[in-house]
């Protein structure tokens, strides 16, 4: 029956089910590639990326930002606001830490209530990282207030 001695299975064809996957996994393969590799069709996360950066920037700068000087529920607000978010770097007291003493007359980016907010908004190198994604800039204004007050005991 057999000439060989061993069993021939080269009649055997592979399931239809099998190589309709194969294929459509080549396809598959072939499409992402072409549609997601930048060289090719042009797309790109860091334009996407880069697209809602500039429109959350319009956003945040059409907000009129608000100054609390003086205001004492501003101070106290931007107390609690300092302690829960500033105090790990600048201590409670905001004497310096890991971050600089913030109730010295001058500051190494100025002292002025507009510098103050710029640094907590948009960070500073070397350390200060930018809080105004996570806190707002109510609240910043607020932490303004806060250490100009501290500055002018």
């Amino acid at each position: 029956m057999h000439e060989q001695g061993e069993p021939q299975e080269s009649h055997n064809k592979i399931p239809k089910g099998w190589l309709l996957f194969f294929f459509g996994g080549i396809i598959f393969v072939i499409a992402y590639i072409v549609l997601y590799t930048p060289a090719i069709s042009g797309w790109s996360f860091y334009k996407e990326f880069d697209k809602e950066m500039a429109s959350a920037a319009k956003t945040e700068q059409s907000v009129a930002v608000k100054h609390y000087s003086g205001g004492k529920e501003a101070i106290k607000d931007g107390k609690e606001i300092f302690a829960n978010t500033c105090a790990p770097c600048h201590n409670a007291d905001a004497t310096g830490g890991i971050g600089p003493n913030l109730t010295a007359a001058t500051l190494k980016f100025g002292a002025t209530q507009k510098d103050i907010y710029e640094s907590i908004a948009n960070g500073r190198p070397n350390g200060m990282p930018p809080f105004l994604q996570q806190v707002g800039s109510e609240k910043i204004s607020k932490v303004t207030a806060f250490l100009e007050s501290l500055r002018k005991k």
